[in-house]
């Protein structure tokens, strides 16, 4: 009986011990996870903002994950509770998942301030400075004038710009805009948006949400870039694109406004500025600009080389006057397009260096069915390419076009080269 005895009491001391390590491992794995918690938390905060805007919409403030202050960039505690004192106190409160795929409320309708409001609301929300600010005098005439009385007049652009030295951060505050023509005939009214392109590398490119039927939208709506040191914010310039929304076809184009901020000095606060809107820069159908292509006709093995070599004096492709040019090729044979390519996009230049070279086999003897066609387009990340110019190389083009083609089917083997101007897209 003893050694039963024994071993019985030796099997009650095996919970204990198995409790007393699990306990030890409760204890070290807490703390393991609580040793990489901090770890991760010292490493975000130290961790510099990455180059991104916020989207502030309506009062809506959508911050990057990694930045923990919680006051707004660019105002004090002093102006941010002037500014809540000067906000009527039936503001609009913003329910996000109400919204449409255009970003409206529609059972919240945003009120149009008007001259009277604007004139004590002004001088409060803009405390430190102002260039081209608005009086109650200017802001009477701008809203009294007709646009049967002066049809050229596209309406009025108020926007603010700021810089946040702190974060690195600047900031421009889309306010609203008075007096825009109507681009429905039915109803005599208009549904703006606005699109804010950075010039000149055209990366960072925002819009503002569609209010409907209206001719004096108030958006104030405010996007922040990070990441821009205050020394290229001279260089930077704003491209405003005003327009209506169209549901059944393309949007209609109201105008434009271009702001340089060469010679504008944010190290003193925010600024409000107002600008006219502008017809949006159409190009002339003359001087579509050069293409340098060259061309070789190989028999033997009834191949087709093509070099699209360089481009120059390219117009304009928007009002900032830098453009992206690259080049599409399409090979037709009796009207049928059978291969394409394209090249590379070149940055900011009206005189662009291809020097690319593509190879196209010929599925017929001779060249007597085939053409090639050259496209000249600018591209743009924002919105759908627009084609700068057009050459087409055929036995039935006109011109030098003609002499080119004339040329590399007399002398196969050899590589000819002309300039070409290009043609309306």
């Amino acid at each position: 009986m003893a050694p039963i005895t024994a071993s019985r009491e030796e099997f009650d001391e095996i919970p204990t011990v198995v409790g007393i390590f699990s306990a030890f491992g409760l204890v070290f794995t807490i703390s393991l996870f609580a040793w990489i918690c901090c770890q991760r938390k010292s490493s975000k905060s130290n961790k510099t903002p990455p180059y991104k805007f916020v989207h502030v919409l309506k009062g809506v403030d959508i911050y990057p994950e990694n930045l923990n202050s919680k006051k707004k960039f660019g105002a004090d505690d002093k102006n941010e509770a002037k500014a809540k004192a000067v906000m009527p106190k039936s503001s609009l409160h913003l329910d996000l998942e109400k919204q449409d795929l255009n970003g409206n409320f529609p059972k919240t309708i945003p009120k149009i301030p008007s001259s009277s409001d604007l004139e004590n609301f002004t001088p409060k929300l803009f405390p430190e400075r102002e260039k081209d600010s608005i009086s109650p005098d200017s802001l009477k005439s701008t809203t009294s004038i007709s646009s049967e009385e002066k049809p050229d007049k596209l309406g009025t652009l108020f926007f603010s710009i700021e810089y946040n030295f702190e974060k690195k951060a600047f900031m421009v505050n889309i306010k609203e805009a008075h007096g825009l023509p109507a681009m429905d005939e039915q109803s005599m009214t208009s549904d703006p948006y606005i699109k804010m392109t950075v010039l000149p590398e055209k990366k960072h490119k925002v819009k503002t949400r569609v209010l409907r039927k209206t001719l004096d939208p108030a958006f104030d709506e405010t996007f922040t870039f990070y990441g821009i040191p205050y020394t290229q914010v001279q260089d930077l310039s704003l491209h405003f694109m005003i327009l209506s929304f169209d549901r059944f076809s393309r949007d209609d184009i109201i105008g434009e406004v271009l702001f340089p901020l060469s010679g504008i000095e944010l190290s003193e606060g925010r600024m409000l500025m107002n600008k006219e809107i502008i017809k949006k820069n159409v190009r002339k159908s003359s001087g579509r600009g050069e293409l340098l292509i060259s061309l070789c006709y190989q028999s033997t093995t009834n191949t087709l080389t093509v070099v699209v070599l360089k481009a120059r004096h390219l117009p304009k492709a928007d009002i900032s006057g830098l453009s992206d040019p690259y080049v599409k090729v399409n090979l037709y044979h009796a009207k049928k397009r059978i291969s394409k390519k394209k090249t590379h996009v070149k940055k900011c230049t009206p005189n662009a260096v291809f020097n690319e070279l593509f190879v196209f086999d010929i599925p017929c003897e001779g060249l007597e069915e085939i053409s090639i066609e050259f496209l000249v387009l600018d591209s743009d990340r924002g919105s759908r390419n627009e084609i700068v110019g057009r050459l087409t190389l055929g036995a039935s083009a006109e011109g030098t076009a003609g002499e080119h083609w004339k040329e590399i089917c007399e002398f196969p083997r050899r590589q000819i080269a002309k300039w070409h101007a290009l043609c309306d897209g």
